[in-house]
């Protein structure tokens, strides 16, 4: 079987079943297009001026080689906005402010950590960003998304009984804070 007949069966084996799949009879039903292989990888375009990309879709994807990382056009086709997919994706940021009540000692309080987070960024605005941000914060859409640890806390003020896997934080309030008196809490990306 020549090469141009194999393609035409393969496009023509794409239009039918709406997948297309390469080293596979099967493709997955989920993905538009399946490439099976154990002994090699996928090779994005390599682009070093991304301003050659007319239109960019949003969501699409290269190869950035002036900042060696896949690239992803987060933006629209008309404003493209490049981020750097890998390596350089953050894997841990502290969490946002959050106000601790310690005017009474108690017990078992808790804190949705996830909520907090999720509810800062996503409704607050920021009160100023840089002139090529978005005007609006990028969140981790799912508590699932992260871990979550706390790193350090006075001790005087909380005792730390746990966090659950989805962000919620149990602890006392042992004492009144003074201006002194933290909680260190971190998300670290899954």
């Amino acid at each position: 079987m020549n090469k141009i007949t194999l393609l035409i069966l393969v496009l023509m084996y794409g239009i039918i079943t709406a997948q297309v799949g390469i080293n596979t009879s099967t493709p997955d039903t989920s993905a538009a297009l399946d490439i099976t292989s154990t002994t090699k990888g996928l090779l994005l375009p390599r682009i070093s001026n991304l301003t050659l990309v007319q239109n960019p879709a949003t969501g699409l994807v290269i190869f950035d080689t002036n900042k060696k990382c896949i690239s992803q056009n987060t933006g629209t086709p008309a404003a493209p906005s490049w981020v750097c997919l890998s390596p350089y994706v953050a894997k841990f940021f502290y969490m946002p402010s959050v106000v601790f009540d310690t005017s009474v000692t108690a017990t078992g309080q808790t804190k949705d950590l996830y909520s907090l987070y999720k509810n800062q960024f996503a409704s607050i605005p920021a009160n100023a960003r840089s002139t090529s941000a978005p005007a609006a914060i990028p969140y981790f859409p799912n508590a699932s998304d992260v871990y979550y640890y706390v790193t350090g806390y006075d001790t005087t003020v909380f005792k730390i009984n746990s966090i659950s896997d989805t962000g919620v934080l149990n602890y006392d309030v042992l004492s009144n804070a003074t201006s002194a008196s933290f909680i260190n809490i971190v998300f670290v990306v899954k």
